[in-house]
Formats: C-alpha cells, sequence, structure tokens
C-alpha cells in the first residue's frame, strides 16, 4: 500500500483491532492520499476505488459520503497526535523538556504521515457544522497545551519578556511564539527530504533549539531596547510631561 514513499512508517494496528478497524485504517491511508494528490475537490469516491481495489459499493459501507471520509482522516489525524503527546508529556517534569516532547512528537508525525499533515492545510477549513466545530475544538486544545507549556517555559525562567502581556514592554506575546513554532513544524511536508535532511530526532532538536534561542532572547532585546538612547529620550520627555502636570495642579 501506498502512503507517504520514503518516509518511516508508523508502528502497525494492534493485535487487537477488528478486520473492521484494519480495513477501515487502509481506506483512510489510500484517501489521505487520494486528497493529497489531487485535493479535496479534485479527488472522487471513484480514484479512491481505483487506488484501493475496494468497490464503491465496499467504500460507502464505510463511508457515506467524501466529507465524511475527509472527516475521519482529520479526526484520526489530531486524536493520533493527541493521544501519543499526553502519555509523553505524563513522562515529563522540566519544562524545557516539555517543550521539547512537544515539538517531538508533532515533528515525528509530520515525517510519518507527510501526506496527511498536507491534507490537515490545505483542507482546514473544507469541512462545516459539526464536523467543523468537533475538529476546531481539538485544534484549539493543541493549541492551548502549546500556550501552557510556553508559558510554564517563561514563568520557571523568569523570561517577563515573552508572555500574554510582554509586547507592551517590547517583549513577545505567547500568541506570537506559539503560532512561529507551529510555522516551523507545520510546513515540514512542502521541504523535507529524507536524502539530505536529518531524521525526526535531530530535527525536532533543531527546531526546539531554534525557538528556545528566539524566546530567550526576548529578553536581551527587550533590555536592549529600553536601554537604547530612543528610550531614554522618551522616558525623559514623559517624566517632563509629569513634573509640568504636577506643578500645574499645585
Amino acid at each position: 500500500m501506498s502512503t507517504s514513499g520514503t518516509t518511516p512508517a508508523l508502528p502497525r494496528p494492534a493485535p487487537h483491532d477488528t478486520r473492521f478497524d484494519r480495513r477501515l485504517a487502509e481506506i483512510l491511508d489510500y484517501a489521505t492520499e487520494i486528497f493529497a494528490d489531487k485535493g479535496y475537490e479534485g479527488a472522487s469516491m471513484r480514484d479512491l476505488s481505483r487506488l484501493s481495489g475496494i468497490s464503491l459499493a465496499g467504500l460507502y459501507y464505510y463511508f457515506e459520503s467524501k466529507e465524511k471520509l475527509l472527516y475521519f482522516i482529520q479526526q484520526h489525524t489530531f486524536n493520533t497526535i493527541m493521544e501519543r503527546l499526553r502519555q509523553r508529556l505524563a513522562a515529563g517534569r522540566d519544562p524545557e523538556a516539555r517543550l521539547r516532547i512537544f515539538v517531538h512528537n508533532h515533528v515525528e508525525y509530520s515525517l510519518a504521515r507527510t501526506k496527511a499533515m498536507k491534507v490537515l492545510s490545505h483542507e482546514d477549513d473544507v469541512l462545516k457544522n459539526g464536523f467543523g466545530a468537533e475538529l476546531a475544538a481539538i485544534k484549539r486544545e493543541y493549541y492551548r497545551i502549546c500556550v501552557g507549556l510556553v508559558e510554564e517555559l517563561a514563568k520557571t525562567e523568569g523570561l517577563k519578556s515573552v508572555g500574554q502581556n510582554a509586547r507592551a514592554s517590547g517583549g513577545v506575546n505567547t500568541r506570537t511564539a506559539v503560532l512561529g513554532l507551529f510555522g516551523m513544524m507545520n510546513w515540514l511536508y512542502t521541504w523535507y527530504n529524507p536524502r539530505v535532511d536529518p531524521g525526526a530526532d535531530v530535527l525536532s532538536r533543531e527546531i526546539s533549539d531554534v525557538f528556545l534561542q528566539g524566546v530567550r532572547g526576548c529578553a536581551s532585546a527587550a533590555k536592549r531596547k529600553q536601554d537604547s538612547p530612543e528610550a531614554s529620550r522618551a522616558s525623559g520627555k514623559t517624566k517632563a510631561r509629569q513634573t509640568v502636570s504636577a506643578r500645574r495642579k499645585n
């Protein structure tokens, strides 16, 4: 079965999985390939039937529509990432280690399921009504987990230049930092080449290093900004206005 080319495969289904579950997983893999190659709008159930060798009647036995199929792909992908993340975070206590676990978990899955990540990115807003709302809730939870890890790191290390209100003092807002991290991880499928790029362990370490050096460097940048001549002049003007205002009141 063709899935993601030269990218490494994730572990096979556990022995206790039923034949129905195994066939369901196979169909999802084939559908992921079809959606990644042709896009949701360009793909059809007939394309899936030809690629998988399963009759249309057989496919409709598992999925009543193409929309339901896309929903299951995205739900399965997010749930798998989230389940593995929770298990791995439970073993970590150090804030930096936990953030690195988050990055490694995401990168590892991305490299193993390149086409699934492509479908998530390209077909992000296709699903509406209840399907879309359910997936949006999972995404928000995933985002909040990462925000919590970054804020935990900032609190532990005293990084006052990173936080929800840090922008006002020349720092970086947590949302900006977290979405910047996702930007590094979510587009791996567009450039990753296993012939020249490292595996998940090394790549996740490099991405974590870049992110951590960035947020830790915010403190130095904020201090330089506060100590700059421009900041000193602005501070002097503020104090002068305060003095004049106090005199007028007296």
